[in-house]
């Protein structure tokens, strides 16, 4: 079992700044994969960036040169660092860990994050 919480949400205006956060209940070296998704209102449940075992890292093309995935192991916490933000950015950001285990993989989920890019 992996427990996620996520923190750092919030208000925002457009081109501004936001960190968010996403602490694990376990090491993030035993987790194969964590990542950010989000979902705004009326729409479905999408990638935002991921990062794999071994630090390779993945972005939706909406977000890239914007925002900045990254694992802190000392704290066992991921982050999601976003910048020049933009109204489109507005959701509920929600934290997701994968772990392979034997037969299969299991997937754990955070409670999520508001954000809110308005001016």
């Amino acid at each position: 079992q992996v427990q996620l919480v996520e923190s750092g949400g919030g208000l925002v205006q457009p081109g501004g700044s936001l960190r968010l956060s996403c602490a694990a209940s376990r090491s993030i070296f035993s987790i194969n994969a964590m990542g950010w998704y989000r979902q705004a209102p009326g729409k479905g449940r999408e990638l935002v960036a991921s990062i794999i075992t071994g630090g390779r890292t993945n972005y939706a093309d909406s977000v890239k040169g914007r925002f900045t995935i990254s694992r802190d192991s000392a704290n066992d916490t991921m982050y999601l660092q976003m910048n020049m933000m933009k109204p489109d950015d507005t959701a509920v950001y929600l934290c997701n860990a994968k772990v392979v285990a034997t037969g299969g993989s299991l997937e754990f989920w955070g409670q999520g994050t508001l954000v809110t890019v308005s001016s």
